[in-house]
């Protein structure tokens, strides 16, 4: 979706026709709401994470030992 987004914009901003990836991703956010939907009459009501919620639970990345990186050359 935020390929679409981003496709979208790029367009917008370069004044082009953006008709067709503005309503598929219009209809993604619409298949977005039938899930969210379809969850909470299963009985969800968990608050679900926004990108800031999922950024901050992202583990940090971190280099391996310097030693087997110098032992893998």
């Amino acid at each position: 979706m935020a390929d679409v987004e981003a496709s979208v914009r790029d367009l917008l901003n370069r004044d082009r026709d953006c008709t067709e990836p503005a309503l598929e991703q219009i209809g993604l956010r619409s298949k977005i709401n039938v899930l969210i939907s379809e969850w909470k009459a299963a009985g969800g009501g968990d608050v679900l994470p926004d990108i800031a919620d999922r950024m901050r639970l992202r583990s940090v990345k971190k280099d391996g030992k310097p030693a087997r990186a110098i032992a893998r050359r």
